[in-house]
């Protein structure tokens, strides 16, 4: 992008930015040329600008990309008068205290990337004001507490990856509302209560990644409904019953339900042509591997299948 030498960054982006990296770390010295002339016009690093309707001088901040920089500290609630911002990215850094729940004011955002840090304390409820978001991601984190219902008002989300937290409580049944979900990964938490049935009404879901959680009870027959699933990952989840038959999910390709208290046998049903993987190893199902298991060695002779008892 060109811009004008006379345009100049709008003065209220310019002091965001200074209160933002005044509560950062700095140690390797990524932000040392936020000290000098105009963010958008000198170029400062990470950030990505845009002309405001057109009009010179008034220039805003459109992205901050400052990930993977060695940054530490916090994340200055101030960032929210970043007004315009589509895209804030710190992934990868080694930031620390709450995420700031004044994020959920930041309407225009696009993508929240905050994964790969060292947050804590609870998800803000306000985040679920963000109805234009496509990706949130804040896993790895050490982030705790329940997952807020509020985030069923993300309508345009496409991908949720919470993973490798300490989130606990039930999984929302309402983020079934998520129509435009493709991604779900809430795997390595302390979740508790049952699986949604809910969820089977996603209708562009590919991944439900929920491994190493305290959930109970069975996987809920509408499950075998899912028509889009391509991963479906239950490993270590206290989960019990008879596997369901999952033969019309015609895309199906990995099938993780290991380390649970799975009973009966297995459904002899018809694999998914797509199939490359499945683990069921480590519960208490009985009799022998049925019939239409084998051809996937020659379908797949590099897949992983795994069905030991």
């Amino acid at each position: 992008m060109l811009l004008s030498g006379a345009a100049i960054t709008e003065p209220s982006d310019v002091e965001a930015l200074l209160t933002v990296k005044r509560s950062l770390i700095d140690p390797m010295d990524n932000l040392k040329n936020w000290n000098n002339g105009d963010p958008c016009t000198t170029n400062w690093t990470g950030v990505v600008c845009s002309v405001f309707d057109g009009a010179v001088g008034n220039l805003r901040v459109k992205e901050l990309q400052l990930l993977n920089m060695n940054l530490s500290g916090n994340l200055a609630p101030e960032i929210s008068q970043l007004s315009h911002l589509e895209n804030l990215n710190f992934m990868w850094n080694n930031l620390t205290g709450l995420i700031p729940k004044e994020i959920g004011s930041m309407r225009p955002l696009k993508l929240l990337l905050l994964n790969g840090n060292k947050f804590s304390g609870s998800l803000p409820d306000e985040l679920g004001n963000l109805t234009n978001l496509r990706r949130f991601q804040i896993d790895e984190n050490q982030i705790s507490g329940h997952i807020p219902k509020s985030y069923a008002n993300l309508t345009h989300v496409k991908h949720l990856h919470f993973n490798n937290n300490t989130l606990s409580g039930e999984i929302p049944s309402e983020l079934s509302r998520l129509h435009n979900l493709l991604h779900l990964l809430l795997d390595n938490n302390n979740l508790s209560g049952s699986l949604p049935p809910e969820f089977s009404s996603l209708p562009k879901l590919s991944i439900l990644q929920l491994d190493n959680n305290n959930l109970e009870g069975e996987i809920p027959a509408s499950y075998e409904e899912f028509s889009t699933l391509v991963k479906l990952s239950l490993r270590n989840c206290s989960l019990e019953g008879p596997i369901p038959n999952f033969s019309k999910i015609a895309n199906l390709s990995y099938l993780d339900l290991s380390w649970n208290h799975f009973t009966g046998p297995i459904p002899p049903y018809n694999l998914s042509s797509n199939m490359t993987t499945i683990i069921l190893s480590h519960n208490q199902l009985k009799g022998s591997i049925p019939r239409s298991f084998y051809p996937i060695f020659i379908i797949s002779r590099n897949c992983h299948l795994r069905v030991t008892f």
